[in-house]
Parts: structure tokens; sequence; C-alpha cells
């Protein structure tokens, strides 16, 4: 979608201010926040907020991201001003229509709405191209014909200077002339670069004379083969920011030392200035986030897509059941800051938990099942129990659960032989079925060759309706059940860390961060039982398995196969795991 002429005046455009907020009433002050407000009382915008999201289109959205999106959209819809999604589509070598698509659908997941303004960087080619002429005719910029190496050499390291380009003092005319062919597609890739002329001996290395425009034959994902020369981002981005009337620029904090830069090009050529406010970027324990690295791990076969449930990408976080109400918290809870620090992955899933407590109806699934056999309950009858959906949700109502004579509990449920304080099925123990009966174990049956036990046989107290005595009897263990007639089979995925290491990119020095891999992030269990009111549920529907975890319906779900994903355990466990490396 192309810019409207209204966008293209900059300061000029007319931003909403309906249900503007205060510049005294932000709870939450931070020092972006800080420098909008001061923005503001001096009127420096003329009272406007304009932000955006510029996402390079060349891979699918990370936990990352979602921080800059709600600092950037959050901004904006604070001060009652505007927020756009604008692709920086420069360069045509890793840019994808796939990947604009699925930015877009994330950042509606997220719950945000860029509404009309959404722009696109190579939409204004060619204005840059003439802003780009505008530079070489005031004599700040040239065509150098180093090649990649012998302009590394040139440019000098952080302590010593660089030198000038032999072809820095190029007439106009010859610089002119030499942009044009180079458009013309006179020239072959990698033969020359436009440069800005600046200053070879600044300490800051993005300000020597840093490259504009390449040559570079590659068909464009939304214009074809129209160009063979391409902005770099440097001059892409502050331009575009510029063009759109943006006031404030919040970027990552990486790009705190091309802030010179961004200043320069805005001021050489004369344009509307926005302001450039730097953050520091998310990192997150037992995972990578780098676009570059997430692509690694998909070409490698280390994962299976952009949505594989392991990824910290937003379409991986949404298959594993993660809501986006939860993400947003966490972002908040986080904060803004400048300098870089690591979070702990349990916070994302303290977030996670808390909000999936207050909305995931309660089932019960069985993952390991052992079949139980009440001999005393009569065959053939079927009992429809009342079961709560979610106590945390007075309007969540209840649902029929059914009960027969066979039903399956876990595995681990029953010992032959327990320990003190173990309060769940035991010979001769009584334990409460949850929303049933008390049933006490009499005896088990035996696999002749295995010695597994195949069979718990129990006998019902049917005073006990609903798994509460009349006569005031407690038994201290309450499982969860599937009644064996009525259970569906079901495949669960458990997720694990896809690292091993807390700081994978940082564990040792000059190891490959690949070798810090997880061989056991993902265990597949089949034979699961779940209750049957699950059948139909459609993918991404979020559930809690009473004492098992939070789990989501997977999208390779089909009428004959449900498919679960664990979402995140009941209990945090990074501190165990924490507590077992130290």
């Amino acid at each position: 979608m192309k810019h409207s002429d209204s966008n293209r005046e900059g300061p000029k455009s007319k931003a909403n201010t309906k249900g503007k907020k205060s510049v005294n009433a932000a709870p939450d002050t931070n020092f972006i926040r800080q420098a909008v407000e001061e923005d503001l009382k001096t009127n420096r915008y003329d009272g406007k907020v304009h932000t955006r999201f510029p996402p390079e289109p060349s891979g699918y959205l990370h936990i990352g991201h979602a921080k800059a999106i709600c600092i950037n959209f959050g901004i904006a819809e604070s001060y009652g001003g505007l927020y756009n999604l604008r692709f920086d589509d420069s360069n045509p070598i890793t840019e994808e229509s796939e990947y604009v698509e699925a930015i877009k659908r994330d950042i509606r997941w997220l719950g945000f709405d860029w509404e009309e303004r959404e722009y696109h960087a190579s939409d204004y080619f060619e204005t840059l191209y003439e802003y780009a002429v505008s530079l070489i005719k005031k004599g700040k910029a040239y065509v150098c014909a180093l090649t990649p190496d012998d302009m590394r050499t040139y440019r000098g390291t952080l302590v010593a200077p660089g030198k000038d380009s032999p072809y820095r003092n190029r007439s106009v005319e010859e610089n002119l002339a030499l942009f044009r062919r180079m458009r013309a597609g006179e020239f072959p890739d990698g033969c020359c670069t436009l440069r800005a002329k600046i200053d070879m001996a600044s300490p800051n290395l993005n300000m020597r004379d840093p490259v504009m425009y390449r040559v570079l034959r590659a068909p464009h994902y939304r214009h074809g083969t129209k160009w063979c020369i391409y902005p770099t981002y440097d001059f892409t981005h502050g331009q575009s920011d510029s063009i759109e009337g943006i006031t404030h620029s919040l970027c990552d904090v990486q790009f705190e030392d091309h802030r010179p830069l961004y200043d320069w090009f805005l001021e050489a050529l004369e344009i509307y200035q926005p302001r450039q406010i730097e953050f520091a970027r998310l990192n997150l324990t037992y995972t990578v986030l780098g676009k570059r690295k997430l692509r690694v791990l998909l070409q490698e076969g280390h994962i299976n897509g952009w949505d594989d449930p392991r990824l910290p990408t937003l379409a991986g976080m949404r298959r594993r059941g993660y809501t986006p109400e939860a993400i947003r918290d966490f972002c908040n809870r986080i904060g803004v800051s400048k300098a870089d620090n690591l979070i702990e992955m349990s916070q994302l899933e303290y977030s996670i938990r808390a909000d999936l407590n207050q909305r995931a109806p309660r089932v019960m699934a069985v993952l390991n099942p052992v079949k139980v056999i009440i001999d005393n309950y009569p065959e053939g009858k079927v009992e429809m129990l009342d079961a709560e959906n979610n106590p945390e949700d007075e309007h969540a109502g209840t649902r029929k659960l059914p009960f027969s004579r066979e039903v399956y509990i876990e595995r681990e449920d029953f010992m032959e032989n327990p320990p003190r304080k173990f309060f769940r099925l035991a010979p001769e123990q009584e334990v409460r079925l949850k929303h049933a009966y008390y049933i006490r174990c009499e005896r088990v049956v035996k696999d002749e060759n295995t010695g597994e036990i195949v069979e718990i046989h129990c006998t019902y107290d049917a005073e006990t309706r609903g798994g509460w005595s009349e006569d005031g009897r407690r038994v201290r263990g309450t499982l969860h059940w599937v009644s064996a007639a009525h259970a569906v089979d079901a495949e669960v995925r458990l997720y694990d860390s896809l690292f091993t290491e807390r700081e994978p990119e940082n564990a040792a020095e000059g190891t490959d961060w690949t070798a810090f891999i997880n061989p056991n992030s993902l265990e597949i269990l089949n034979g699961c039982k779940v209750e049957m009111s699950l059948l139909g549920t459609p993918p991404e529907t979020r559930y809690q398995f009473l004492r098992i975890g939070y789990f989501c319906v997977d999208s390779d779900t089909t009428p004959e196969k449900l498919v679960f994903n664990r979402t995140v355990p009941l209990r945090d466990s990074w501190a165990k795991i924490q507590r077992g490396q130290k």
C-alpha cells in the first residue's frame, strides 16, 4: 500500500489526538515516555505522537519483536497518537511475501491494528534515489569502485582512523553520471557502490563514508527486476521515517551508534527529522532470538518450521498455546531499559500460567494410562457426573462427565510398595476420583511375561458420589481419570527447552552454539486417553489437564487424530533446572 499525500507531508500530517493522554498522567513512566512527554510539553512535533514498527520481511517475528511492537504501538496508543506498520524491504535476497503475511498475522494476533497505515520502504525507492542524487549534487556522496575487501581495509579499526577512498574526490558531474549508469545496469554486481562523504577519521565507524547503494541483480518480491541497485538499511530507515511523518523512531539499542548517521542523512537532505530513541533488546534464557540463528535451526533440520512450538517465534508460541494477553503482560512486566539484561524463561511462563489459569477450561487426560476396574460397580452402568469447567471463572459453568466400571488413571498414580506419604493409590489404600467416588485398591493383575501391571482391581463407596463422603471421612489423595468406554485416543507432545545451556550463545568461547541444542526437547506420547468432550475442538484451543499442565490443540489434529502440545507445566520447573546446573 502506498503512502498517502498527507503522510508525505511529514510534520504537517495530522495525528489523531482524540483521547490524548495528559503528559503528567503516565503511571509507568520510563525514559522513552519521559522523552515523549518532554516533546509534547515543548510542542516539538505540534503535539503529535506517531510511531512505527519496521520489520524486515526476512523471517518470522519472535518474542523480541513482540517487545518492540508493544513499545512502539503502546506508546502511540498511550498518547492518542498513530502507529504505522512498515516493511523495511530493501534486501531482495532474503525477503519474501510469506514473511510479510506472517508478520501481519502475528501483529494482529498480538492485538494491534495499524488500520490503513501499512507501508513498504520499497515503495520509496524512487524518492530514495532522488535523495541520493541530491546528496551527490551537494558534494556529499560519491561513487566508489573499491572492492569489499579493500573497503574494509580503508575503513580502519576502532583504534586507527580510516583513509580516504581514491575515488572520494570525483567531481559531482562524474558521480552523477556513474550513479545513473549504476541504475541503468551498466555495471556488474559488486563493481561499485554509492557512499556518503562524511569523515574517514570519525571515532564512530558508521560515519566513515558508509555505503548508501550497491549494485545487486536480484528480483524484488514486490517489484520484480525493476531495480538493479538497492539502498542500504542505514540509508533507507531514517528517510522512510521522515516520509511517513514519524515523530519518535523507537528502536533496538544496537542502533544507538547508528543514530549520528540517521541524523546526518536527514540534516544533509534538509528534510523532516524524527527523533530516534533506543531501548535494550530482549534476551531470553535457554533460547536464541536472532533471525539468522533461527534460520540455521530450520535449515539444519533441528526444528520443523518457523511455527515449531520449541521456537521463540510468535507463530511457534501461538501453536504451543501461549496467549497474546500473556505475551503482552510479559512485555509490560520486564519493562523498558537502556542496558542489556537477560530475562529468565520462568518470567515468561509465569505470565502464561497466570493468564491460562483464568481462561483455560479444566479437563481430564491420562498420559500414561493403566486400567482400573471397579469390581462392585454395576456392569454396563454409565453415570453422567457434574464437573466444573474452571473454578477461577464464575461464568464457565459445568459439563457432564461419563463414569463407568472401567476407568484409566496415570500409571505413576499407583505403587505396589509405596513410600511414606504416598497419598495416591496403593494396595488397601483409598483415594478420591475427581468428581466421582472414593475407591480402594484390592488387587492387581500383571503381565505374565513382563511383570507390568495391566489392571488394578478396586471397590468403590457408592455413598461418596461427587467425590465427597457424607460421613466426613477424608482421603489424602485425589486422582484424575477417564472413563475407559468413553476415552478418546490422543497424541501428546511434551516440549522442553530448545537448549541445554542458559546462555547458548555465550556458553563457551569458540564453541558452536548449535552444540547446546537439547536432544530431548521434544517427547511424543502416543496412546494417551482424554475425555470425550475434547473431540472436535479446533487448533489453538487451550486447556488445563488436571494435575498435569496447560495444553493446546495442535494444528496437526485431524478428525481421526487428536494432537496436543504442552504449553507449560502447572509449576515452574526452571528453578529446579538451574539448581541442578549449579
